[in-house]
């Protein structure tokens, strides 16, 4: 990377880039180690791990040209971290199961920021900004579920998700009647990203992790969908030459297909 960064006959590509222009390829490349991992395929996995690396080190290099630290000083931050947050590995401490070590963790990052000087004491605090909306929806959940603001089955859960369906049925009325009206419009907005909020709570009820979820029905739509398309090629009259009942009869057959799953 220090040679891809030389402007001394380095890439320009590389040497165009800053750490905001690299965030997007980071995030992408997270996600098709979650790809790799969905899949089963550790081949893949391996290649996309070394991917993922080399964001890390390309963010390491940028900061070392800055004066900032260096690649050795984000691993030796991040071994720092695991041994300070583990004292019941590494330390005296005593943690009998998987969710006392998370209290323990939680509790370690607290006094962290304390130390750091942070004045946010809320259960909530701590939750970045910078992650996807589905993922910090549940990890909001997760922490105020944690000092007992939860509901105590998944039943009112999906009480709530109904009513909340009902509520976005009634703005797409609102804004089907003044088609104009930006407040309609809002409104209808706010309760769709009420349902998707449920929705997140939803899954944390059941244990299932919303985007491994979304990302599998992502898959399943794909691969669905273009079986529609070869078999509608198959056929001689291609997917966008018919109508939407043709379309909708197409997709039952594939549906039917794959064993009767849906």
């Amino acid at each position: 990377m220090a040679r891809l960064r030389d402007p001394d006959g380095g890439c320009p590509w590389d040497l165009a880039q800053d750490f905001a222009s690299i965030a997007p390829y980071t995030i992408e490349e997270a996600y098709e180690v979650a790809d790799a991992i969905d899949r089963g395929d550790l081949d893949d996995l391996r290649d996309e791990l070394g991917d993922l690396l080399l964001q890390v080190v390309f963010h390491a290099r940028m900061a070392e040209e800055a004066g900032a630290f260096a690649f050795g000083d984000v691993v030796a931050a991040i071994c720092d971290k695991m041994v300070r947050r583990h004292p019941h590995v590494f330390g005296g401490a005593a943690a009998e199961d998987a969710g006392a070590a998370t209290r323990g963790w939680e509790a370690i990052k607290r006094e962290e920021r304390r130390a750091r000087g942070e004045a946010d004491a809320s259960a909530l605090a701590g939750i970045s900004r910078g992650l996807p909306e589905w993922q910090r929806a549940a990890k909001l959940q997760q922490r105020a579920a944690r000092v007992g603001f939860d509901w105590p089955s998944p039943a009112p859960v999906i009480a709530k998700l109904r009513e909340e369906l009902g509520e976005v049925e009634a703005e797409f009325d609102a804004v089907a009647a003044a088609p104009g009206d930006a407040a309609a419009q809002a409104r209808l907005e706010a309760e769709l990203g009420d349902v998707l909020f449920v929705a997140a709570n939803l899954a944390r009820h059941a244990g299932v992790d919303v985007g491994r979820a979304l990302r599998g029905a992502n898959h399943k739509f794909e691969r669905r969908f273009r079986a529609m398309e070869a078999m509608a090629a198959a056929e001689g009259a291609p997917l966008e030459a018919r109508s939407l009942p043709e379309q909708e009869a197409l997709w039952a057959r594939v549906k039917q297909a794959e064993d009767g799953t849906c």
